[in-house]
């Protein structure tokens, strides 16, 4: 068996290793899986695993172990592969077993060959597999092919061993990459194209159909042999897997080949392991998610470059973030919510498919007189429906999906939002700089890396600490609400309850405390009441204004 750093650059004559020894016996894969874990507990050995996110396609070996960041964007219908097939040795007619698993085309070596129909089946196999994997389906639609009176006479002639021989499933799915290494961390997005695919009779030109405007970064097809159930549209996954980019493929069908020698689209295999970013800051009880938090920053320059500057601070301390400028044009022309194309059988994609604990900034103070079309009302209402129920509605043409999402909002206007929010927050300046441009950078220059870092570090653990409240604590706060009733039943809520109740639990956390005191409690209370003062003062001042 292989050793060294052959599980890197040759993880597939591992696996035949394994197979080799136990023959069909089912137990060789999971000896396959639990050596690659075992690899990857050794010290740094993540760090060995070459990157498509960050090493170039040409610099990597074909059928090499490799690792890949992303969000699944569309899901495919489950493919048939062969999961076993036998040589023949042409000199001494020796037959040997091969495994068909976590590759795309059945390998021989020299004097080796394939009965022509056991091969047949395989090509036809993968070129019926095509269209999925062009034009991925999330709708569950039948996309069954009815075989052909001549498919029907291969079969039969098929020696009944290699009848016998087991065909597997696998599931696949199409992902776009994220961007995380040293710039400020955000989502990539949709890559320049510009084939017509008229064979493939898709509705428009095929893209690599990111859901966001304007980057470019590495899209992948994955392969799933098991667990497919764990995987959902817009998990950010880590996988590790075996790199397929073999040109033999590009001549299954001539009318596919730019499909194959298109090097930003690659098929990877995953096979060992797979690892969620799967934190949550709220939770749902029915449709009602708890403890999200949408803030409205109002007060904010209008047309000034304000905003522009406080996402770029954003942009270095999360690892996904989009500033979406909300203007009239915008919001007529711009595809927030992703659809799927019946002609191409594919999702496509929109703004709002963002993978959980994007950081998304609305940027309102752009926002001029105009007239909404009825795109526009729509895309203010999905992004209405976000804030308030942390879902998007996906366009299936007959009905509308709903994905449940977990988005971090902020909106900065200048006067009170358009779009509902938990809480809203009127800037008082203490320093309005001449140049906010020079004072901007000044101020994120004078930051360390290391000091930037530190602040990504603390802000990721806070996200995976426990929180609770003590029963004595939960007396206490009951209490003070209803004291808070008696004195105001007007104007407290127990939306107001729940709204200070998330605030206590951001200042807990924030100082390291998984569970509520009596001190951050009253602090909670201290900073909403000084909240709604500032507004009061404002509103008296400004009229109508909030």
């Amino acid at each position: 068996m292989p050793c060294g750093e052959d599980w890197l650059s040759h993880p597939l004559g591992i696996v035949q290793g394994f197979f080799a020894q136990n023959g069909v016996n089912p137990d060789w894969e999971k000896k396959v899986i639990e050596y690659f874990k075992e690899k990857l507990k050794e010290n740094n050995a993540p760090k060995w695993v070459p990157s498509l996110n960050e090493v170039p396609l040409h610099y990597l070996k074909p059928n090499s172990f490799v690792k890949f960041r992303c969000m699944i964007q569309d899901m495919f219908d489950p493919e048939f592969y062969m999961g076993v097939y036998e040589t023949v040795n042409q000199n001494t007619k020796a037959r040997v077993l091969h495994f068909g698993k976590y590759r795309d085309i059945a390998e021989c070596g020299d004097n080796l060959v394939q009965d022509y129909c056991l091969l047949n089946l395989l090509f036809n196999a993968y070129v019926n597999a095509n269209q999925a994997r062009v034009s991925p389906s999330t709708s569950y639609t039948p996309s069954r092919h009815k075989r052909s009176y001549e498919d029907d006479e291969d079969m039969d002639l098929q020696p009944s061993k290699q009848k016998d021989q087991h065909a597997g499933a696998r599931q696949a799915g199409g992902l776009g990459g994220l961007h995380w290494c040293g710039e400020p961390k955000r989502l990539e997005t949709e890559a320049s194209s510009g084939q017509q695919l008229n064979s493939l009779n898709l509705s428009s030109p095929f893209d690599l159909n990111f859901p966001l405007p304007g980057e470019k970064g590495p899209a992948c097809l994955v392969k799933v042999y098991e667990d497919w159930d764990c995987f959902k549209v817009n998990d950010v996954l880590e996988l590790y897997g075996v790199l397929s980019v073999d040109p033999v493929l590009s001549i299954l069908n001539n009318e596919e080949s730019w499909y194959f020698s298109n090097c930003s689209i690659l098929p990877l295999f995953l096979f060992v392991l797979f690892f969620l970013f799967p934190s949550s800051r709220y939770t749902r009880r029915d449709v009602l998610p708890l403890g999200k938090f949408t803030v409205n920053l109002s007060g904010c320059p209008q047309n000034s470059t304000f905003t522009e500057h406080l996402y770029r601070i954003i942009q270095h301390l999360v690892p996904a973030s989009f500033r979406l400028q909300m203007t009239i044009e915008n919001m007529n022309q711009l595809k927030l919510i992703p659809h799927k194309d019946y002609t191409a059988n594919r999702l496509v994609s929109g703004l709002l498919q963002l993978p959980n604990n994007t950081s998304l900034v609305i940027d309102e103070t752009l926002l001029e007189q105009g007239q909404l079309d009825t795109s526009g009302v729509h895309n203010v209402t999905a992004l209405s429906n976000l804030i308030t129920w942390q879902k998007v509605d996906y366009d299936f043409s007959y009905h509308q999906m709903e994905f449940p999402c977990n988005i971090n909002v902020l909106i900065t206007s200048e006067g009170r939002s358009l779009l509902p929010a938990d809480c809203q927050i009127h800037l008082q300046p203490q320093l309005i700089p001449p140049n906010m441009e020079e004072y901007m950078n000044s101020l994120l220059s004078a930051v360390l890396p290391s000091v930037l870092n530190k602040f990504r570090i603390y802000l990721t653990l806070l996200r995976f600490l426990d929180y609770n409240i003590s029963d004595d604590i939960t007396k206490a706060v009951e209490d003070d609400f209803v004291e808070m009733r008696k004195n105001d039943p007007q104007s407290i809520t127990a939306d107001d309850l729940h709204q200070l109740l998330v605030v206590a639990r951001f200042l807990s956390l924030s100082a390291g405390q998984t569970t509520l005191s009596r001190e951050r409690w009253l602090r909670a209370k201290q900073l909403e009441s000084s909240r709604k003062h500032r507004l009061q003062q404002h509103k008296c001042v400004n009229g109508n204004e909030l």
